[in-house]
């Protein structure tokens, strides 16, 4: 029993030594300036206080802390000296910092649930987290079959748009190099396992029908090849199996898209068996009890009458949320335990009410039940959309114990709602906000119609967040160099916010610097559109603007442009621009800025070619891509390939050229670069060239492709610093219009990125007429009308289309004064939008705000971020997204202040909801009481 003891003693004075041995450190003195942080060490542990609500945790085997620069993390000296206490205690080391408290389990190793939590106020929840739970290689018990959405995904994410798999879903990809999915399993003793797997290899996106491969490492190490026959289509699931020899102890698994593996297959489970073993059946859901006082998982509780399980919207907290309560009978029932007394208690519902098929959007209503009670009905207000969510209550007589709490739809067509979380608390308890992301990031929208799944960032409702940097590369800003970490360990950021979000965003953009502040001229109005012009036309095209009396600030040339080939030529058409610099300085002397838009890849048959191939050392490799078979891509992480891709714009001759556009359509090109966001390495390359990067961000193409992009280990942090976020492709109909709405000031809010850049107007299919030119297209008035509104109030007005009118003399009288009106007060409103994107490059508050950043305590804010935002301080924005020259709008007015029409001065009272009628020629827009109309 001493042993311990002389531990716990050995080190609490390895942490006075470390600390200076005060219990409590002294306050900062007046004027104090930043430094470097303060810090406690317990063992292969480190602490780095960097603000009340922000500490760094660091588990580094040996003790070798990281203490450099990491392509994410570049301001962790730029903060404050904090004031706190630590103290260690029955083997828990605790760090208190007044709005933070810190416990870590003396010598337990690395960072675990059971090792580590972080304790805050949120609002008035007091919040206990695991920061590092869920994280890592989870355990997969031998014998036992492993639904593979819920293992560790690098590159992967989960889908559901194929039919028979089991779990929540299937993971998808393994498209590019070092894709895997790792597990952790403990034989019962050493010996030959093996690992099965269920899969479906159909044709892929390389347009081939084979056999595939993936290799299986143990603890990190190759220990064999799994080959994937092709199934029937990727609707039918098979068995693949390989042997595996383990040692007694924990392994990690992975399974890896290797530089030598063709991949392209989706996995839906897998098992570690005894040889021979037949396959586990899947592992029935068992209903789970809820603690009295605390926020439940409503799919964790008993289901009834269709209700299931679903994960297809956003802003859900823990693996889903209850659907399908559709039909009299459906339901959810929970096992409430440790009421203290019988009596009157409040049921907290989270829930989504949107659009449900054709019927109207509309008040719902929901049974509630407790045992054998008379059930008391909630009412459910409409929220802005499916991926958005409201907090209702409603009282309950229990009694004391245990109770069951039953929620359900008294007849067809009272609940048509989801249900994410469910809480019993006392009658005066606030309402419970669960870990759920509040917006979230996507690589991009290409191919989005109407709705996509998003990533959650920073921002968390009840509170906190982990921004794990484990996985980022060293980096010296100062000459660009990247090396990679000397060991494994975890690394990680504890964000404690609370409700006060917008001190998150600023820490994040403290941390890992801010986000860029763009020239001014690039908050005014763009021109963009896929169609084949030439110099003379453009000319033409900007002369009209002037004498319609429409603003123009930046026109960009898409792909059409360049020779040999219009896709990836690298040089500039003489046919169509026989003197660019003349075209480029015609333009600019007229207050017009240009971008050229540039795809990754070369042809083997370009004129550039062999120089490119030999500045890369001969390394370019020729995989055929949109260009055609004769296609060669890059490696941007390989230092020779970078070289040779630079050169290339740099031989075009594309003088007085403002920003590239890199557009990674349909191109493999990638970057190989550990230790760096593949997105955020050659978007930091096109700024040291112009300032800035208008690319795609946060992720890779390898990383899930265009239709599912996923999340990549070192995550979204750096993109913000260089990048104006082009979201791609969307389809051009009334749903993509509506999802914009939300999605701006939900990545904004996740990344700490305010330039968001949507194709105002969309960029193909969905809703198109016959247009004014050969080839191309229109949209109906009315969605134009409303789309260039939208874009008014973005932080980037980009009309932007694939061969798609978009210019307001393409269209009908009502619709071209409307968007004349707009593109105007787009320019108008200029100074307003700089000055608010300076705001976010100074603070981290985007120029696009959730409702929830200004308003955290209301749960209007959350229920209404798909509908209305906040742009910049003083203006409250409420987009029409529904179809017809008139619209009716509904929109709460937050309280505390009074809210003025833009357009027509009529006044509204903070803390009501009013339905606000528009024609094409205004929108609801609102101007705070107190500011100055801009």
């Amino acid at each position: 029993m001493r042993n311990p003891v002389r531990r716990r003693v050995a080190v609490a004075t390895l942490l006075a030594l470390v600390t200076g041995g005060a219990a409590l450190t002294a306050p900062a003195p007046a004027g104090a300036t930043a430094g470097k942080p303060q810090t406690v060490v317990s063992g292969n542990a480190r602490f780095q206080v960097l603000s009340p609500t922000l500490i760094r945790t660091e588990y580094a085997p040996g003790g070798r802390f990281t203490d450099g620069d990491t392509f994410n993390v570049i301001g962790r000296d730029d903060f404050r000296p904090v004031r706190f206490t630590k103290r260690v205690s029955h083997g828990w080391l605790t760090i208190d910092t007044g709005a933070t408290t810190l416990r870590y389990r003396v010598g337990a190793g690395p960072f675990t649930a059971d090792n580590l939590t972080v304790r805050l106020k949120a609002g008035r929840q007091t919040v206990t987290a695991a920061p590092w739970a869920g994280l890592g290689a989870p355990d997969c018990a031998p014998g036992v079959l492993c639904e593979a959405e819920a293992l560790a995904l690098n590159g992967l994410s989960a889908a559901t748009d194929h039919r028979d798999y089991t779990g929540r879903g299937f993971v998808a990809g393994f498209e590019g190099t070092g894709n895997s999915l790792a597990f952790a399993v403990t034989p019962a003793a050493a010996g030959t396992q093996q690992l099965t797997v269920r899969y479906a290899n159909s044709t892929g996106g390389d347009g081939q029908n084979v056999a595939r491969t993936l290799t299986v490492t143990v603890d990190g190490v190759a220990a064999g090849t799994l080959s994937l026959p092709p199934t029937a289509n990727w609707d039918t699931w098979a068995l693949a199996a390989v042997p595996l020899d383990l040692p007694a102890g924990r392994h990690e698994v992975g399974l890896v898209r290797t530089a030598t593996d063709s991949g392209n297959v989706n996995i839906d489970s897998l098992a570690v068996l005894a040889p021979g073993a037949a396959y586990p059946a899947p592992t029935p859901a068992v209903p789970q009890p809820c603690a009295f006082g605390a926020a439940c998982e409503a799919d964790l509780g008993g289901l009834t009458g269709g209700a299931r399980l679903a994960d297809d919207h956003n802003g859900y907290s823990g693996q889903g949320f209850v659907a399908g309560l559709e039909r009299a009978g459906a339901g959810v029932a929970l096992t409430v335990t440790g009421v203290p007394a019988a009596g009157d208690y409040r049921v907290q519902v989270r829930y989504a009410n949107g659009q449900a098929g054709n019927q109207p959007v509309q008040t719902r209503t929901m049974a509630v039940t407790a045992d054998d009670t008379a059930p008391a009905t909630m009412t459910l207000p409409p929220t802005s959309g499916w991926d958005y969510w409201r907090t209702a209550s409603v009282l309950v007589s229990l009694r004391a114990g245990t109770n069951t709490v039953a929620l359900g739809c008294p007849t067809e067509q009272s609940c048509n709602v989801n249900v994410d979380t469910v809480a019993v608390t006392t009658k005066g308890a606030p309402l419970l906000a669960p870990h759920a992301p509040l917006g979230g990031y996507r690589r991009g929208l290409d191919n989005v119609n109407g709705g996509a799944r998003t990533y959650g960032g920073l921002l968390y409702q009840d509170g906190w967040s982990l921004l794990d940097d484990s996985a980022s590369a060293l980096h010296r800003p100062a000459t660009g160099t990247v090396t990679q970490r000397r060991t494994a360990g975890q690394d990680g950021y504890v964000f404690a916010y609370g409700q006060d979000y917008r001190r998150g965003l600023r820490e994040l953009s403290t941390l890992t610097g801010p986000t860029k502040l763009l020239p001014r001229w690039a908050y005014g109005v763009w021109y963009s559109e896929y169609y084949d012009r030439t110099a003379t036309e453009f000319q033409g095209l900007v002369s009209r603007f002037a004498r319609e009396g429409v603003p123009l600030d930046v026109l960009v040339v898409d792909t059409d442009f360049k020779a040999p080939d219009k896709w990836n030529g690298w040089s500039i058409d003489a046919t169509r621009f026989p003197d660019w610099k003349a075209f480029a300085a015609g333009l600019r002397s007229r207050g017009v800025h240009t971008g050229l838009n540039i795809h990754p890849s070369i042809l083997g048959s370009d004129p550039a070619f062999p120089r490119a191939q030999q500045l890369a050392r001969g390394k370019l490799q020729k995989v055929g891509c949109n260009g055609g078979p004769d296609c060669y891509v890059f490696d941007f992480g390989d230092p020779d390939q970078l070289r040779a891709y630079l050169w290339l714009h740099d031989q075009m001759g594309a003088a007085g050229v403002d920003f590239w556009w890199l557009d990674w359509c349909c191109d493999s090109s990638r970057s190989t670069l550990a230790g760096v966001t593949p997105d955020a390495w050659i978007n930091q390359q096109y700024a040291d060239k112009t300032g800035f990067a208008f690319s795609r961000a946060y992720g890779s193409l390898q990383a899930g492709g265009y239709g599912n992009p996923g999340p990549v280990p070192t995550g979204p942090w750096a993109d913000k610093r260089t990048t104006l976020h082009f979201t791609g492709d969307t389809i051009s109909n009334w749903e993509t219009l509506r999802f914009e709405v939300g999605y701006t000031p939900g990545e904004s809010a996740a990344t700490g990125l305010a330039a968001v850049s949507h194709d105002i107007g969309g960029h193909t299919g969905g809703l198109q007429e016959p247009g004014s030119e050969p080839g191309s297209t229109k949209l109906p008035d009315d969605l134009y009308a409303r789309w260039v509104q939208l874009g008014t109030f973005q932080p980037i007005d980009r009309l932007h289309s694939n061969h798609s009118d978009r210019l307001p003399w393409q269209y009908g009288p009502a619709a071209n004064a409307s968007a004349r009106k707009f593109l105007n007060l787009r320019k108008k409103i200029q100074p307003y939008t700089y000055a608010a994107a300076a705001e976010a490059t100074r603070t981290g508050t985007p120029i696009v705000r959730p409702m929830y950043l200004a308003y955290p305590g209301e749960q209007e804010a959350y229920a209404t971020a798909g509908s209305q935002y906040l742009y910049g301080p003083d203006l409250l924005v409420a987009p029409v997204t529904t179809p017809g020259t008139t619209a009716a709008t509904t929109v709460w007015f937050p309280p505390g202040s009074t809210w003025t029409d833009y357009f027509t001065g009529k006044r509204y009272a903070g803390g009501t909801t009013a339905a606000v009628t528009t024609t094409l020629d205004t929108m609801p827009v609102f101007v705070r009481s107190g500011a100055s109309r801009p």
